[in-house]
């Protein structure tokens, strides 16, 4: 979703950049600011060993997309849960708790 928001990953290859990426939290958007701009990092030491790095247009568009993605997750689920409606109709309606 990094790369889809464009956001440019960059592999940890040399022992300086391991080192860094160790240095930087885990898995986590952290904003620094690079020559009076705006930057934002999130370091990938398990699946890629790697760092994404955008600046603010990326960093909005990851927000919407995650944003989107949480709505549609959510909208599943009230699906998933309309779906499995019991009918309690037999037992005479709703009990009420």
């Amino acid at each position: 979703m990094l790369e889809a928001a464009g956001f440019v990953s960059k592999s940890a290859t040399t022992p300086a950049q391991q080192a860094a990426l160790k240095s930087l939290p885990a898995n986590k958007l952290v904003k620094q600011n690079v020559d009076n701009k705006v930057v934002y990092v999130y370091a990938d030491p398990i699946v890629c060993q790697c760092v994404y790095s955008g600046n603010q247009a990326a960093y909005s568009k990851y927000q919407q997309m995650v944003f989107q993605q949480n709505l549609a997750d959510e909208q599943m689920m009230t699906a998933s849960m309309e779906q499995n409606y019991f009918d309690f109709s037999p037992w005479g309606g709703y009990w009420g708790y």
